[in-house]
């Protein structure tokens, strides 16, 4: 199907870009969703659509130190465990990580597929930590360094250029 305006992204193109993803870390990572803001164009900003089946999660449990994040629940149960507690999330239920954010997870703890709307910015460089892990990441364009904390540059060695 050719699309007829670059900038729309009918609900059908949708369906049928939708991908499975992971994280490497996590065993019970499973997100189905196709990025939003790319396919119309959107360099700055992220928006994605993303789906967990009953009993997976998002990614890994993490927190950022430059670029802003927030999800929306469309539908579904689920268990946001933010800064160390756990919050029951539903349809309308909306949270943002502001930078530098609190470390954050989400996982479907209902029957059904738990929607979402996920986004943030995409800057040229980003730090995040996986404190369940002990793990740093550097990411400056398309390389990534991974360090263990115990290692991890501290933030002035950090050249964002």
């Amino acid at each position: 199907m050719e699309r007829r305006n670059p900038l729309i992204l009918r609900a059908e193109e949708i369906a049928s870009s939708v991908q499975t993803f992971s994280h490497p870390w996590n065993p019970n990572s499973e997100i189905s969703g196709t990025y939003l803001g790319r396919a119309v164009g959107l360099e700055r900003t992220g928006v994605n659509f993303a789906k967990l089946a009953p009993g997976k999660e998002s990614f890994i449990y993490h927190s950022h130190h430059r670029e802003e994040e927030w999800i929306y629940i469309l539908s579904g149960q689920g268990i946001a465990e933010i800064d160390g507690e756990e919050f029951e999330v539903g349809a309308g239920d909306f949270m943002g990580f502001p930078t530098p954010s609190v470390a954050h997870h989400l996982r479907n703890v209902g029957n059904g597929d738990l929607v979402y709307l996920v986004g943030g910015e995409n800057l040229a460089v980003e730090i995040a930590d996986f404190p369940h892990l002990g793990k740093r990441m550097l990411r400056r364009g398309s390389s990534v360094e991974i360090y263990d904390h115990a290692d991890a540059k501290p933030f002035g060695e950090l050249d964002p250029q």
